[in-house]
C-alpha cells in the first residue's frame, strides 16, 4: 500500500513521496521488534551483555534492499538522522513520514493542512508481523551527590510528573505516549482519541504481550551503535554500498562496540 501511494505521488509529479526520521530506530530498532525478529541475541541482549547484533537479518536485509530502490526511483528523500525530516512533512515538501508520536504536537502546530497518522508499515508475509513497536523517548535521571532537601523538591517534582492529569495533558499536547494507564484512560474518556483520530495508534502498537524480540534492545555503548548504523545507513542510500554490505559492517562494527564495553566493564 506505502510503495503504490509512493508510485502514485511520484508520477504526480510530487517531488518527496516518502521521508523518514530517526531511521534507526523506526527502520531496524522498531521495525525489526514490529516484525519480531531479532535485533540481538540472548533475547536482544536481555539474557546476557555478551549478545550480538544480528539486525542484519533477512527481513531487515530485504527492507533496507527495498528503501535503497526507493531512493534510486525518487519515491525516498532521505533528510537527516533525527527528526530533521519532520521540517519536510509539515512544510509540505514530503507527502509521508515515519517518525515519532512525539512528533505531532509539532506537526498539528507547523502544518497548514490536514494529515492523518497510522500504524508502522510491515510486510505481511513476514510470520509474526506485525507484533508491537519499541518504545523511544529521553529519560528524566536522577543523579547521586545532591542535598536532601534538593532530593525533596526533585520528588514532588516527579510526583507532579506523573500525575495522570498532568500525564495526560502533556500526552495530548506533544503526542508521546502516556507512562501510566490512568493517564490513557483519562486521554481515552476526556474523547481525546475520538475528536483527533489516529492519535491512538501509537499505544494500540504497545498495548500487547512482547515477545524476545519486542520487549525492546539492550546492549553497552548504544549511542555509539546507533551512530554507526547511521554511517552505514547513509552509505546504503548513497549508492556506496548494497543493502547487505551495509547492515554486515553495522552488525560488525556495532559489535565491536560491544565488545569493547564488556571488556572496560568486566566485574
Amino acid at each position: 500500500e506505502v510503495v503504490a501511494a509512493m508510485a502514485k505521488l511520484k508520477a504526480s509529479g510530487h517531488a518527496c513521496p516518502f521521508t523518514t526520521a530517526w531511521q534507526t530506530w523506526t527502520q531496524l530498532e522498531s521495525f525489526s521488534a514490529w516484525h519480531n525478529v531479532p535485533f540481538l541475541t540472548k533475547d536482544n541482549g536481555f539474557s546476557g551483555s555478551d549478545a550480538k547484533l544480528v539486525f542484519n537479518g533477512a527481513v531487515q536485509t530485504r527492507h533496507i534492499e527495498n528503501m535503497q530502490d526507493w531512493i534510486k526511483k525518487g519515491y525516498f528523500v532521505y533528510g537527516g538522522r533525527k527528526n530533521e525530516p519532520e521540517a519536510k512533512f509539515y512544510s509540505g515538501e514530503c507527502a509521508m513520514m515515519t517518525t515519532s508520536s512525539a512528533a505531532y504536537g509539532t506537526i498539528k502546530q507547523n502544518a497548514k493542512f490536514k494529515f492523518a497518522e497510522s500504524t508502522l508499515p510491515y510486510y505481511a508475509d513476514v510470520t509474526g508481523a506485525p507484533q508491537n513497536t519499541i518504545i523511544g523517548g529521553a529519560s528524566l535521571w536522577v543523579m547521586g551527590g545532591k542535598k536532601k532537601d534538593e532530593y525533596k523538591a526533585v520528588a514532588k517534582f516527579l510526583t507532579f510528573l506523573s500525575q495522570p492529569d498532568v500525564q495526560a495533558e502533556f500526552s495530548q499536547a506533544t503526542g508521546y505516549l502516556p507512562i501510566t494507564m490512568a493517564a490513557y484512560e483519562l486521554t481515552k474518556k476526556s474523547g481525546f482519541y475520538e475528536k483527533n483520530p489516529g492519535t491512538n495508534v501509537a499505544v494500540e502498537q504497545m498495548i500487547v504481550k512482547t515477545t524476545a524480540n519486542s520487549r525492546g534492545v539492550r546492549a553497552g555503548n548504544f549511542p555509539q551503535i546507533r551512530d554507526v548504523m547511521d554511517e552505514e545507513l547513509e552509505a546504503v542510500w548513497a549508492g556506496k554500498k548494497t543493502a547487505k554490505q551495509g547492515l554486515d559492517d553495522a552488525t560488525k562494527r556495532g559489535n565491536e562496540i560491544i565488545e569493547r564495553f564488556n571488556k572496560a566493564n568486566k566485574g
